[in-house]
């Protein structure tokens, strides 16, 4: 077994340290989610927290670890004595993001099942990591329904597997820690919330600390063991203190004043639910048996607010996660009684009626303010002769899904038809490998003729492993969404461009919900560029949007061929992604020789590969030319106007799209 880095050699991650430790202390916090950069000792100091966990109790022969004081009497391989108890070090299983069901829950053997009535089962994952720790890395890439499974063992603390009316449970209590890089995507809200505290991590800009980073890890290459055994002292003091901190945890006093405390600050920072008041008790709590005290103070309450409110603050993907330390500081010495102030003023705390020397009269800043256009914004400095500062996305509005026409095979998500291992079943067929989703009547009807010939005599049916039917189910799969948006002086008009881009910001955030990857590519000038690659963070994207300058001229058919060479690339990567393409113009081509032409025969490109498209046509005014129609047509997809993207209209567009794509096939 390969020597693991020292959790206490990692250099500049305290808070991250003392996340896992807390958990250490109190498994009941809920587990840790460490979001950051790539590069940041994630996944090494998670990986180092099992060697500080204290040895655990367990059933003898037992493959679920069952604690031998109080036995699950559930337990698969029960029932069990007491006698056969034995010690060993507490487990740390990894789930790997592309790891199947059967793999995390365990698999039943559904032939033995039907036909010997044994329940012959073979633990997963979850059974691994009962009483232990269960790390995901890259948690925002795990699959939706093995998020699913997760959410309801960590619920319920068991794990419960289900094939054809046979059933297994077994229990499943873990502390989770996941790790995630944000530019990756985010984590659906309620897998999110399952998390008991979240730790923001990154690089240090420090040199001497970035040097010390450096030395250290090369000198663990270079002799592990070694490395180790110089930090054997300090790993073997923390180990202590947490053995020391789990003792004095039930003497810990959470008196009234720190639970008004921490119910104030949940009620002011407007997180939802009562999760949040409880982790932060438990936190607290843990965090003063850590420092050896038998009373939870205000400083506990603070730290227990930074831990575990900020993953739950977010209102949608775009918003991101923090917390307001004034607003807490100020919060706390509220809750705490030290709310009288001397002279309140006719107008409460704080508040004369007269603005301050520095303020208005309305009490803004003093000063003229720069001159607003029709919309309201300031207007633009006219240094840049060709381009124009950003506009402002206006409030993005709710969709309904934009569909790829057809049945796909890609990655489980929510917008397109597809075959998946879930959703509605739709016919059976020979299983391919394991076999993991029965379709019973199909079995029963391929064994039938069978029977005589196998020498049946008693009322159990005689199945040979041919006549085993997997059920052929159709789901719902993500998509690959490009988006194409015109930038060119044409679109500039700020109004205009505010417009388009909260469309744009309406179907990014449908892509989140759907689960789908996103990308982004803008042209404008003489060229295009791909200003975000293929991703499932939206977040990413929606700031490229928001910053996107516009002016000049308008090379539609660069930003048709950079698209197109996105998605061939793309094709190579994950062949079985379908991808929707949606471009945003107002169908205008200028600069070069001939750039209506050359756009038309860059448009027939995605035509003739059958590329799912919807042109959203940007052109205002009275009178209207139509051209962002005839690049629908070049497309082989469908045009819709922003005032028909919203909700209701899509019904339509939808269809539209579909109707369209079945005749260019025709």
């Amino acid at each position: 077994m390969s020597t693991r880095f020292p959790f206490t050699a990692v250099v500049g991650q305290q808070d991250l340290q003392l996340a896992l430790l807390l958990n250490a202390v109190a498994p009941n916090i809920g587990g840790v989610l460490v979001r950051g950069e790539k590069g940041t000792a994630k996944s090494t100091a998670v990986r180092a927290l099992a060697a500080l966990l204290p040895e655990v109790e367990v059933v003898a022969g037992c493959r679920f670890s069952c604690d031998p004081a109080s036995p699950d009497p559930t337990c698969p391989d029960g029932p069990h004595t007491v006698e056969s108890a034995e010690a060993r070090d507490a487990r740390m299983v990894e789930l790997p993001v592309g790891a199947s069901e059967d793999r995390l829950v365990g698999a039943l053997d559904i032939e033995r099942a039907l036909a010997e009535g044994v329940k012959a089962f073979e633990p997963g994952l979850l059974a691994a990591a009962n009483r232990g720790i269960l790390y995901v890395d890259e948690v925002n890439l795990l699959h939706d329904h093995l998020v699913d499974v997760l959410l309801d063992a960590a619920a319920m603390g068991a794990s419960y597997v289900e094939r054809e009316g046979v059933s297994v449970r077994h229990a499943a209590r873990f502390l989770l820690v996941g790790t995630m890089n944000p530019e990756e995507g985010e984590l659906r809200p309620q897998l999110l919330d399952r998390f008991g505290l979240t730790v923001e991590v990154a690089a240090s800009r420090e040199p001497d600390q970035r040097v010390e980073v450096v030395r250290r890890r090369l000198a663990y290459d270079d002799d592990p063991a070694g490395f180790a055994a110089r930090w054997a002292d300090e790993e073997s003091a923390v180990r202590q203190r947490v053995v020391a901190a789990r003792e004095l945890l039930p003497k810990v006093r959470l008196g009234d004043g720190a639970l008004k405390q921490i119910a104030a600050t949940c009620a002011a920072f407007e997180v939802d639910g009562m999760r949040a008041d409880i982790v932060m008790a438990r936190t607290a709590t843990a965090l003063a048996a850590w420092d050896g005290r038998s009373d939870v103070l205000a400083e506990d309450v603070r730290q227990a607010a930074l831990l575990a409110l900020p993953h739950r603050r977010r209102r949608n993907p775009f918003d991101a996660p923090g917390l307001d330390e004034d607003k807490l500081d100020q919060t706390l010495e509220e809750s705490a009684g030290d709310d009288d102030d001397p002279d309140p003023g006719p107008d409460g705390p704080g508040g004369g009626g007269q603005p301050s020397p520095e303020e208005g009269p309305q009490g803004g800043d003093a000063g003229a303010q720069p001159e607003a256009g029709e919309d309201g914004e300031p207007q633009p400095s006219a240094g840049g002769a060709g381009e124009q500062a950003p506009a402002r996305a206006a409030e993005p509005f709710r969709t309904k899904a934009l569909t790829v026409p057809g049945v796909g095979a890609g990655a489980a998500g929510r917008r397109s038809r597809a075959r998946t291992e879930r959703g509605r079943t739709t016919g059976a067929l020979r299983p391919r490998g394991a076999l993991t989703k029965l379709h019973l009547a199909a079995t029963v009807r391929a064994a039938a003729p069978h029977q005589r010939a196998r020498g049946r005599s008693g009322p159990g049916l005689v199945l040979r492993r041919d006549d085993l039917r997997q059920a052929a189910r159709e789901g719902r799969e993500g998509n690959l969404v490009l988006f194409v948006v015109d930038a060119s002086g044409s679109m500039a008009a700020r109004q205009r461009m505010s417009a388009v881009k909260g469309a744009v910001l309406s179907l990014l955030l449908d892509a989140y919900q759907r689960r789908d990857k996103v990308g982004l590519v803008t042209f404008r000038g003489s060229a295009a560029e791909v200003a975000l690659p293929p991703t499932s963070s939206v977040d990413a994207a929606a700031a490229r949007l928001e910053s996107l300058p516009t002016g000049g001229r308008t090379p539609l058919a660069a930003g048709l061929l950079k698209a197109h060479d996105v998605l061939r690339v793309e094709r190579l990567r994950d062949p079985s992604r379908r991808a929707l393409l949606v471009v945003v113009t107002d169908g205008r081509a200028t600069g070069g020789p001939e750039p209506v032409a050359l756009a038309g025969r860059a448009a027939r490109l995605f035509g003739a590969e059958s590329v799912a498209s919807v042109v959203v046509d940007c052109e205002s005014g009275p009178v209207r030319l139509g051209l962002a129609g005839r690049l629908a047509e070049e497309l082989g997809g469908t045009a819709v106007t922003l005032e028909e993207l919203r909700a209701d209209a899509i019904a339509g567009l939808v269809r539209d799209v579909r109707g369209t794509t079945s005749r260019r096939a025709a």
